[in-house]
């Protein structure tokens, strides 16, 4: 798959993030592809649910294996705005994603390159391919656009 597919779900995996910005969620958005089709989206909802795994990757992932029927994501391509964190990456893995295409590192917290390594672990039992930085400045100013507005 060339740069301009990643460039098109990654844009639409920023709509998703602006959705949750405006529900008062951290602004992260995640779609997963397989074979060319968007079989899952979702936004981040851990204030609206109440619930501390409602990442967008955790939702979408949950989405995509209820849809095909089966917990093994095998050929599918998860482009999230933001590095997934240590719990996502887990998630990631358990479900067998085949790659990750994120758009800004996560410093903090960034479980897939930034703070750990976690998805190309050569001691786990599944590696995932990781593209890192495709519409890094977009994915990056809509979080800092976001807290700037929480701290004011």
């Amino acid at each position: 798959m060339n740069s301009d597919h990643h460039m098109a779900y990654m844009r639409r995996a920023l709509t998703l993030a602006a959705k949750a910005s405006e529900n008062d969620e951290v602004p992260v958005g995640a779609v997963i592809v397989s074979q060319g089709e968007v079989i899952s989206e979702a936004w981040n909802a851990r204030e609206r649910s109440f619930d501390s795994t409602g990442h967008a990757e955790v939702i979408a992932i949950r989405n995509a294996c209820a849809k095909i029927m089966n917990w093994r994501l095998s050929d599918v391509t998860l482009y999230v705005t933001k590095e997934p964190c240590i719990m996502c990456c887990g998630a990631i893995l358990n479900s067998r994603i085949k790659k990750v295409v994120y758009g800004c590192r996560d410093e903090k917290g960034g479980g897939a390159e930034s703070l750990y390594h976690l998805l190309s672990d050569q001691r786990l039992n599944h590696r995932v391919e990781v593209v890192s930085g495709i519409c890094e400045e977009e994915s990056a100013e809509l979080l800092k656009r976001f807290f700037r507005e929480k701290r004011v």
